[in-house]
């Protein structure tokens, strides 16, 4: 059984589903899987992703599971208390096979009921695939990859500040993995790891579990905020009126950096702690977000620039140093550290489609990232938040 706690899942299932629960307990949604790595036979996995998913839906949350949930200073108790009655239900999943090789999987459903899958179903999926086509894992050759990594980071005077993260719960090798890359992370790196946005892995390492809000929540307010072109303002001032200030990190790019702008005015800048960065340039997102702050009177020093889109250390490093001392930095790296020990990763996404029965969609920096299959919607959404057409 791959999936053994419901708590394993990233934090921010967990902080948009209260959101849901108090403020949209009666919201239908649909999510599609999307492979986006070419020649990927998944179609002869199906039988044993269906019985994992199966297994799933037998989980309820433990009582030191709700204890921990309850500890948290965001979390509220009525949640913990409904939490503490939660059952996946497999009646709301569908995996089929294509004659392409390729599987279809769709979860539809109440949206409270139907969050809670995503991430489960992405490792579920990762972890079938990989220890199917890679019986003897190499396991020698990820943790001196990862080794590799740390030594990049650990122990240098000029990086003392530069906080990384484990992101890699959803595309992961195997369970197990990710386990061994968080203790080692923890042990070797140190004050520069920030945490993990797995909980259950966070719960058992003693590290910060982290996580806000994502894609899902901006895109599901296009069907429940009362006018299309208020959708984003809309979803972050619910999320406010939610944590009064905590959890303060806006996603940027359900319609591109400069519609975000637009709707991030000084009210947002001054109440939000930062943003996070998944889709485009990210040397630009941060020169972009920092002259944005200034223009808002907000001094860009004490606001967070979360970098999260397929970072590898490196690259996280040359970030830190183009922004070190003009903003606060952090970096949340997922396959490249919990995926990467020589063989080529699944980039596979589930991603909300429809609510209440409408298209949603977003519409990233990076266009290979957007999933909607109803033309005429994006066609209007591009017309709405003044988005030009690719190309």
């Amino acid at each position: 059984m791959i999936i053994t706690s419901l708590l394993d899942t990233d934090l921010y299932k967990f902080t948009m589903m209260q959101v849901v629960l108090h403020h949209f307990p009666g919201a239908q949604v649909e999510y599609r899987f999307k492979c986006r790595t070419p020649g990927m036979a998944l179609a002869p996995h199906v039988a044993e992703i269906r019985e994992e998913i199966e297994a799933l839906c037998t989980l309820r949350f433990r009582e030191k599971e709700l204890d921990y949930l309850r500890g948290m200073r965001f979390i509220k108790s009525d949640f913990v208390d409904f939490l503490g009655l939660v059952q996946m239900n497999g009646k709301y999943v569908s995996v089929e096979p294509r004659d392409n090789g390729e599987i279809e999987v769709t979860v539809k459903g109440p949206w409270l009921y139907t969050i809670l899958f995503e991430i489960p179903l992405l490792a579920i999926i990762n972890e079938v695939y990989f220890r199917n086509t890679q019986k003897i894992p190499d396991y020698a050759e990820g943790r001196k990859r990862l080794a590799d990594k740390i030594a990049l980071v650990a122990g240098k005077p000029d990086l003392a500040e530069m906080r990384i993260a484990d992101y890699g719960t959803r595309r992961r090798f195997s369970k197990i993995w990710q386990d061994e890359v968080i203790l080692t992370l923890k042990d070797k790196l140190g004050a520069n790891f920030a945490g993990t946005s797995n909980v259950q892995l966070a719960m058992k390492h003693g590290v910060t579990p982290l996580g806000t809000m994502a894609h899902e929540y901006l895109q599901a307010a296009q069907a429940l905020g009362p006018r299309l072109r208020d959708s984003q303002q809309f979803a972050f001032e619910r999320w406010a009126r939610e944590y009064r200030g905590d959890l303060g990190i806006a996603l940027s790019d359900v319609y591109g950096m400069n519609a975000f702008l637009r709707d991030f005015d000084m009210y947002f800048c001054k109440l939000f702690d930062g943003a996070r960065h998944d889709s485009g340039d990210p040397f630009d997102w941060g020169e972009r977000l920092i002259e944005h702050y200034r223009k808002n009177r907000v001094d860009p020093r004490t606001k967070s620039l979360i970098f999260s889109d397929s970072l590898n250390v490196p690259l996280a490093i040359r970030l830190y140093e183009r922004f070190r001392g003009r903003a606060l930095t952090a970096f949340g790296i997922g396959t490249n550290l919990t995926n990467d020990l020589g063989y080529t990763p699944l980039n596979i996404v589930i991603k909300m489609v429809r609510c209440n029965g409408q298209p949603v969609a977003k519409l990233s920096d990076s266009p290979d990232k957007n999933m909607c299959d109803d033309t005429h919607y994006l066609a209007y959404l591009r017309q709405v938040f003044e988005i030009p057409q690719p190309g």
